[in-house]
C-alpha cells in the first residue's frame, strides 16, 4: 500500500461570483485546482475538491433588477451557466456549493449569532467610501484618485448602521501564526505583502452585515441586516463540509477540516489570508494548512473588454482546440508567480507545436511502425545500446521531477517534464532511425526493442499527463492498448507488458490548424460580441432617459377656458425670510409689476432665505389670497418637485422684468 493511501486531502477554489459568464482567465483557476486534486488522487490520497458560486450582495440585486427578475432566477442562471463550464473543462470536482444553499445559509445565520455573542462582532455605524462591484468599504486615505484600489472603479459615500468584527483583537494571534508557518501563504511574495501592507501596520474592524440592500442571508435577531460578503461567503469552505456551530459537525467535517489548499485568485488573497483565519480563530477552528494566491491569465492585447470583442470564454476555445487542448494552454503558459498571457495567435502555435507535431505525432508514427513492422506486436527482446539507456534516464528522472513539482504547486513546470519525455522521445526515433533498421534483416530484434522502448516511454508519459489532460491520456493508453501507469509503478523502465498488441488504426490527437483561418472565424466572433454590447447599450440608454423623468398621478382634463383663467407672471423676490415656528414655509416679498406681494412656500427644505432674494420665478397672481401659519398669501410661486420631493424655483431663462406674463 502506498504511504499516502487514505490520507485526507481537501483543496477548495475560490467560489465563483453569480455576477456573469466567466471568461477563461476565471476558469483557468478551476482547471489549476483540477489538476493538483487530480495529482493528489494518483499519489494515493483520499481527496475531497470543493467548488461553487457566491450568490449574494447589492452588485446581484441590482443586475436583477436591471434583467426585470428576482435576484433568486438570476443567481440560478448564472451558476448553472458556471457549473456547466466547469463539467465542459472535464473538472472532477466533489462538492459545487451555493451560498443561497438552504444548509449553508442556516450555518451563516449561528456563526454570526455566536460571534456576536461572544463579544468579536458589535453594532456600529460605517462612514466611508464604497465600490459596489468588489463590495468594499474603503477610507479617504485608501482610494486612488477617487477610485477603488482594487478594481479601480469609481466609489461613492456612503453611511450606514453596520455590525463589525473585532480584527484587532486577533490581529498579533495572526502574524504569529504566519511567522511560524512559513508555508501558509504561497507564494512567498504574497505573504510579504500581507505582512507589510496591511497586518504590521494595525487592522481596522471589518463590516460584516448591511442594512443598504435586501439581498443577503438576514440577521436573525436584526433582520434589516444582511450578512455582508466575506463573513458569508468564506465560510462556503467549512459550511460545504458540514460543519455545524452548535457542535454537531458531520463525519465530511471531522475528516478534511483543515483545508489543504485554498486555491485562490491574487486580488483575494488578503480575505483568504486575513479575514478568515481571523473567522476561523474566533470559531476556535484549525487554520488552513496552505493558501495558494495564483496570478492571472491575461488577454494579450490588454484587459478583456466585452466592448473591444476580445473576451475570450471557455467554451469558444473549447469549439476551436477541444477540452485538454484548452487545459494545456492555461496550465502550461501560466508563470508561478508572474500573469500569464493568452492570444488566439499564441494558441494556435501551441496546439501545432507542442500537440499536434511534439505528441500527437509521436504517438501516430510510434503505433504506426508498430503496426508495419510488426503487425502492432511490441516486444522487448533486450537488444539494447547506450542511447537506450539516456532515454530511460530521461523517462524516469521526468517523473520524479513531476512529482516534486507538483508538490511545490508548479503545475506549469511539472507539464515541461512530462513533454520532455516526448521531445526526448521523438529525439530517440531519430538516433535509432527504426526505417533504417527494418531494411535489415539482422537488425529486427533491436528495431522490436527500440519501439518497445518508445511505446513504454509513451505510457508513462501518458499516464503522467492524466492529471492535466484526462481525454488525451486515456484516447493515447487506449491506442497503445494498455492501463494508466500508477504513480508507485513508475519507479522502473520496463513494466508494458511484452507481446501485448497496439491498436490497428491510430486517430489523430491534434489536428493542425491554419492561423489564418482562426483568425477569420474569431474576427466573427468578436464582431458579435460588439453588436451584442451596443444592442445592450442602446435600450439600456432609453432606460436611463426615462428614468430621469417622473410618472404622475394625472389629474382630470381641462379645456383651453379652463386653462385661461389663470393667470401667470414673472415676480422677483425682493425679500425672504423664514416663518418663525414653522419648519417648511419661507415669506417673501415678491414684485409684481408695480405691486409688492407676500406669498408664502413650503420650501424651507429646498431653499434658504438667501438663496431666494433676486430670483425671478413663476407666480400664479389669481390666486384667492389665504392665510398660512396666520400669514397672509397672495399668490403662489410655482416649482417642480423630483422623486425625492426636492424642489426647484421655475425660473426665466432671460432677465424678464417684473409683471411680465407668462403665456
Amino acid at each position: 500500500m502506498c504511504q499516502n493511501c487514505k490520507k485526507p486531502y481537501y483543496i477548495t477554489t475560490a467560489i465563483a461570483y453569480t455576477s456573469g459568464k466567466p471568461h477563461i482567465g476565471n476558469t483557468y483557476e478551476i482547471v489549476l485546482a483540477d489538476s493538483i486534486a487530480r495529482y493528489k488522487r494518483a499519489q494515493g490520497y483520499d481527496v475531497r475538491f470543493q467548488t461553487g458560486t457566491d450568490e449574494h450582495g447589492q452588485k446581484i440585486e441590482l443586475k436583477a433588477a436591471e434583467a426585470g427578475i428576482t435576484p433568486k432566477q438570476f443567481v440560478d442562471n448564472v451558476a448553472g451557466e458556471i457549473k456547466t463550464i466547469w463539467d465542459l473543462m472535464n473538472t472532477s470536482y466533489d462538492k459545487f456549493i451555493r451560498t443561497t444553499d438552504e444548509d449553508h445559509e442556516a450555518q451563516v445565520k449561528k456563526i454570526f449569532k455566536k460571534l456576536y455573542d461572544q463579544g468579536d462582532i458589535y453594532k456600529s455605524c460605517y462612514e466611508g467610501l464604497y465600490c459596489t462591484p468588489c463590495e468594499s468599504f474603503w477610507t479617504q486615505s485608501q482610494v486612488v484618485d477617487g477610485k477603488c484600489p482594487d478594481c479601480g472603479r469609481p466609489v461613492q459615500p456612503a453611511k450606514e448602521e453596520a455590525y463589525f468584527f473585532r480584527m484587532s483583537k486577533y490581529a498579533q494571534r495572526l502574524i504569529d501564526y504566519i511567522n511560524e508557518h512559513p508555508e501558509f501563504i504561497q507564494p512567498v511574495s504574497r505573504k510579504n505583502e500581507m505582512m507589510n501592507n496591511f497586518l504590521l501596520p494595525g487592522l481596522q474592524d471589518l463590516c460584516v452585515s448591511r442594512t443598504s440592500f435586501k439581498w443577503g442571508i438576514p440577521v436573525d435577531f436584526d433582520p434589516k441586516h444582511v450578512v455582508y460578503v466575506w463573513l458569508d461567503a468564506l465560510t462556503n469552505y467549512i459550511t460545504g463540509l458540514g460543519y455545524d456551530c452548535d457542535g454537531e459537525s458531520g463525519e465530511l467535517f471531522k475528516k478534511y477540516w483543515p483545508a489543504d489548499l485554498h486555491l485562490i485568485g491574487k486580488d483575494i488573497i488578503r480575505f483568504h489570508t486575513i479575514y478568515w483565519p481571523i473567522f476561523l480563530m474566533a470559531l476556535d477552528l484549525p487554520l488552513p494548512k496552505q493558501v495558494f494566491g495564483h496570478p492571472w491569465l491575461l488577454q494579450g492585447d490588454g484587459k478583456m473588454s466585452k466592448s473591444k470583442g476580445n473576451v475570450i470564454y471557455a467554451d469558444t476555445l473549447v469549439d476551436f482546440f477541444g477540452v485538454d487542448a484548452v487545459r494545456y494552454f492555461v496550465l502550461h503558459e501560466m508563470p508561478f508567480e508572474n500573469d500569464g498571457v493568452i492570444t488566439w495567435e499564441l494558441m494556435v502555435e501551441r496546439l501545432n507545436s507542442d500537440l499536434a507535431n511534439i505528441l500527437g505525432n509521436l504517438v501516430k508514427r510510434t503505433v504506426s511502425m508498430t503496426n508495419q513492422y510488426f503487425g502492432g506486436v511490441v516486444a522487448d527482446k533486450g537488444v539494447t545500446e547506450p542511447v537506450d539507456e539516456d532515454l530511460k534516464k530521461v523517462v524516469l528522472e521526468a517523473v520524479r521531477k513531476v512529482d516534486e513539482k507538483m508538490d511545490k504547486l508548479r503545475v506549469a513546470d511539472a507539464i515541461t517534464e512530462i513533454f520532455n519525455i516526448f521531445r526526448r522521445s521523438n529525439k530517440y526515433i531519430d538516433e535509432t532511425t527504426p526505417w533504417i533498421l527494418a531494411k535489415e534483416e539482422d537488425k529486427q530484434d533491436r528495431l522490436a526493442t527500440v519501439l518497445y522502448n518508445l511505446v513504454e516511454s509513451i505510457t508513462i508519459g501518458a499516464s503522467l499527463l492524466e492529471s492535466f489532460m484526462p481525454e488525451t491520456s486515456e484516447k493515447i493508453l487506449k491506442e497503445l492498448n494498455t492501463v494508466k501507469r500508477e504513480l508507485p509503478q513508475m519507479d522502473e523502465f520496463g513494466r508494458y507488458p511484452s507481446g501485448n498488441k497496439v491498436t490497428e488504426e491510430p486517430e489523430v490527437l491534434f489536428a493542425r490548424l491554419k492561423l489564418d483561418d482562426v483568425m477569420k472565424k474569431v474576427k466573427v466572433i468578436q464582431e458579435e460580441q460588439k453588436k451584442a454590447v451596443a444592442a445592450k447599450a442602446e435600450p439600456e440608454k432609453e432606460e436611463d432617459e426615462k428614468a430621469e423623468g417622473i410618472d404622475i398621478e394625472p389629474k382630470a382634463e381641462i379645456t383651453y377656458d379652463d386653462f385661461a383663467k389663470l393667470q401667470f407672471q414673472v415676480g422677483v423676490i425682493l425679500s425672504c425670510e423664514a416663518v418663525p415656528k414653522s419648519k417648511k414655509l419661507l415669506c417673501s416679498q415678491v414684485q409684481v409689476g408695480s405691486k409688492v406681494r407676500q406669498i408664502i412656500s413650503g420650501i424651507k427644505h429646498s431653499y434658504s432665505p438667501e438663496e431666494m432674494v433676486g430670483k425671478r420665478v413663476m407666480v400664479v397672481t389669481n390666486l384667492k389670497p389665504a392665510k398660512l401659519a396666520g400669514l397672509l398669501s397672495e399668490g403662489m410661486i410655482l416649482c417642480a418637485e423630483d422623486a425625492d420631493g426636492k424642489l426647484s424655483l421655475m425660473t426665466t431663462e432671460k432677465e424678464m422684468p417684473a409683471g411680465a406674463e407668462i403665456c
